[in-house]
Formats: structure tokens, sequence, C-alpha cells
């Protein structure tokens, strides 16, 4: 497994009115730092979110509560023990995970399946819009290694196939995740 990546697997609790699951708990030993903010975000189906990476210390924490997604995580530090690694992990129904992220590793996720996934994320920096952290590849970037089978949909692809309903996904931001 890449350096500084843990995966803390969360417990479901069933029954008559539906479930319940912790997402995040201080005492779980997983944090290295509380969360600065969180954030969810929706992907449509065949939506590559790949690749990052946080210049300036973040971690990221993921939480698939909807949907599955697979997320890949590649380590290009140069002073990690296990550089030149790439993790992969499907995580959400069926597989309820908090995967933490080292920020300086390229990460990204592409949902698997049909439907839209919702991914939660807990930061342990602050988003800047003003002052961005992050340094993006495209989802094909050839030093990772993980093919994500697919290239994306175009965006109007994706406005026919999952239509916005009010209230929803209203962003408009260029520097939206």
């Amino acid at each position: 497994m890449v350096h500084d990546v843990a995966v803390k697997d969360l417990q479901i609790n069933v029954e008559e009115r539906g479930l319940l699951t912790k997402i995040w708990q201080s005492d779980w030993g997983v944090f290295n730092a509380a969360p600065e903010m969180s954030y969810v975000s929706v992907s449509h189906p065949d939506i590559i979110r790949a690749w990052h990476r946080h210049r300036r210390g973040q971690v990221d924490h993921f939480v698939v509560p909807r949907g599955k997604a697979n997320i890949g995580i590649y380590d290009d530090r140069d002073d990690s023990p296990t550089r030149g690694e790439l993790d992969t992990f499907v995580v959400g129904d069926g597989n309820m995970q908090l995967v933490r992220i080292p920020g300086d590793c390229w990460h990204g996720f592409k949902p698997i399946g049909d439907e839209w996934t919702m991914m939660f994320n807990f930061t342990t920096k602050l988003y800047d819009y003003e002052d961005l952290d992050e340094e993006r590849h495209p989802y094909d970037m050839k030093k990772s290694h993980l093919g994500w089978e697919e290239p994306p949909m175009s965006s109007l692809d994706h406005a026919t196939a999952f239509p916005v309903r009010t209230g929803m996904l209203a962003s408009t931001s260029p520097n939206r995740r």
C-alpha cells in the first residue's frame, strides 16, 4: 500500500427504519488532523475526476455513501518508500470504507456503474479559490499506469445523461470540484 494511505472499514447499522453509518470518529486512529472542511461531490457515470495533488500538505478522506467509485492513488513523491506505486480501491455500496489520501500523492476517482455517485471528502485544509494549492494532470496521465478504461463524457453528453434538478449542482464556478 502507498505510504501514508489508510483504509477504515465502516460499520453499517441496519434496522427497520433504514441504516446508520459513522463516517468520522476522532478516536479511530486514521486521522493525522481534524478536518478543516468537508464537501460532497456528485459525479455522473463515466466522468473521471483525476488526476490532482495538493502542494501544501492537505490530506483528503474519501467516503462514498451512494454508488461505487474506483479511487486511484499514485505515489510520485521523491522521498517516499513507495514511490512509483499505485493503489486502487473500489468503495461505496457493498464496501463502505473511508480512504485517507496523502494530498501530495496524485489521486482521483471514477464512478462505477450507470448511476451517479456521491462522495464526501473531509479535508485537513480550507479550499482557497484565490490561491489554489492543486496541481492537475489529465485523467490519462501515463506515469500512473491506471487505465480508467474510457475517456470521460463531454460536458454536452453528461448534461443530457443526467439532467440537473433545481437546486442541485447549481455551481458554475470554474474552480468547482
